[in-house]
C-alpha cells in the first residue's frame, strides 16, 4: 500500500520507520524542511506543503495523520471522504464532536480508521492483556495509573500550551492514553470526576490532571497524568479479586518495560509472582501498524476507532466541564 504522512515531526517520522511493507509516497508539512527531510528518507517519495493535494493523491491509498490537535478531525475526514484509509494519532481531535464528520465520512465510503493509540501494543501489555483474557485475575476492581514527565525548557511556548491548538494540557496529552486503556481492560465510564491544575508551567493549560473514573459495575480507575513528573514515569496496575498486573515503564527515558503478574492464593499471603521484562526497543509502533494493515487485509473496524477516541476524549471534556464551576 502507498502511504502519505501529514505531519512530519517526531511522531510523523515514528510513523515513517515503522511503515513496512508499506511505501512512503508523500510527505506534508506546513514546515517545509520538515518535509522534505522525511522524504529523503523514503526514495522515491515527493514533499509538499498542502495536505488537500496530498489527500487528494490518486496514488496514496492509506494516510497518517500526526499533526498538532487542532488539525487531526479535518485531515482525517478529507482523507476518509476520499476514500483512503486513515491511522490518525491520539487524541484524534480536540474534542469528540470533531470526530463526527470522519465517523460519517468513514461509514459512507467504507474507509477504516484507526486511532494511534499505540500504548495497548507495548510488549507488556500484550502480555497483560493475554492474562486478563483468560479470567486469571477474577471480577476486574480497580485501575491505578500514573504517567508523566517533566517537560524541557520553553515548554510553555509550544503548541501544546496553546487551548486552541491542543484543545488542553495533559489530561488530553499523556492522560488519554491512561483512559484508553483504562476503557479497554474496565469498560466505558459513567461516572467521572477530576481536577487539573497548573502548578510549575506558566501556561493556561494544566499541568497536572487527578481523574478518578467510575464505571457502572463501581469499578474504579485512579489515574494521574503530569508535566511536573521530573523523573519520567510509567506506572498502570490492574487489580482483579484473584491477582494483580502491573506494568512499569515504557523503555527509554521512562525505565526497562516490566509486566509482574502476582497470583494471589487461596490461603491468602504473600502472591506468588512472575515478571516479564523487555529491555529491547520498543515495537508498538510497528506492531500497531500490522494490527491497522490486518483491519484493512479482512475489512473489520479497527479497535482502537473514531468511537474509542471519542469515548477518551469525552471522559476529558467531563473533567474540564467540572473544573470551569
Amino acid at each position: 500500500m502507498r502511504v502519505a504522512i501529514i505531519g512530519c515531526g517526531l511522531i510523523g517520522g515514528k510513523r515513517a520507520a515503522a511503515l513496512s511493507p508499506c511505501r512512503l509516497v508523500a510527505c506534508c508539512d506546513a514546515v517545509p524542511e520538515r518535509a522534505q527531510a522525511l522524504a529523503r528518507t523514503a526514495p522515491g517519495a515527493e514533499a509538499g506543503t498542502d495536505w488537500r493535494d496530498m489527500v487528494a493523491r490518486a496514488d496514496v491509498d492509506l494516510v497518517v495523520v500526526a499533526t498538532s490537535h487542532d488539525r487531526l478531525a479535518e485531515i482525517a475526514c478529507a482523507a476518509a471522504a476520499a476514500g483512503k484509509h486513515v491511522l490518525i494519532e491520539k487524541p484524534g481531535a480536540r474534542r469528540a464532536a470533531e470526530l463526527d464528520p470522519a465517523l460519517a465520512a468513514a461509514r459512507k465510503t467504507g474507509a477504516l480508521v484507526r486511532v494511534g493509540f499505540n500504548h495497548r501494543y507495548h510488549r507488556a501489555f500484550e502480555k497483560a492483556r493475554e492474562i486478563f483474557d483468560t479470567g486469571a485475575l477474577g471480577e476486574p476492581m480497580f485501575i491505578r495509573g500514573r504517567y508523566g514527565h517533566g517537560g524541557r525548557p520553553g515548554y510553555e511556548k509550544e503548541w501544546r500550551a496553546r487551548p486552541e491548538v491542543s484543545g488542553g494540557g495533559e489530561s488530553i496529552d499523556q492522560g488519554v492514553h491512561l483512559i484508553d486503556l483504562s476503557r479497554w481492560f474496565l469498560g466505558d465510564f459513567t461516572r467521572v470526576r477530576g481536577r487539573i491544575a497548573t502548578y510549575f508551567w506558566p501556561m493556561p493549560v494544566e499541568d497536572n490532571s487527578f481523574m478518578l473514573l467510575e464505571t457502572g459495575r463501581g469499578q474504579v480507575a485512579f489515574l494521574h497524568a503530569s508535566w511536573t513528573e521530573w523523573k519520567n514515569l510509567f506506572s498502570f496496575e490492574i487489580a482483579g479479586r484473584m491477582g494483580k498486573l502491573e506494568i512499569s515503564g515504557l523503555g527509554g527515558s521512562y525505565g526497562t518495560e516490566r509486566l509482574t503478574y502476582y497470583q494471589m492464593l487461596p490461603e491468602m499471603g504473600p502472591p506468588v509472582t512472575t515478571s516479564w521484562e523487555y529491555p529491547m526497543a520498543d515495537n508498538s509502533w510497528e506492531t500497531e501498524w500490522a494490527a491497522f494493515l490486518e483491519d484493512i487485509r479482512l475489512g473489520r473496524q479497527p479497535r482502537p476507532g473514531i468511537e474509542d477516541a471519542q469515548a477518551a476524549l469525552r471522559v476529558v471534556e467531563r473533567i474540564y466541564e467540572e473544573n470551569l464551576h
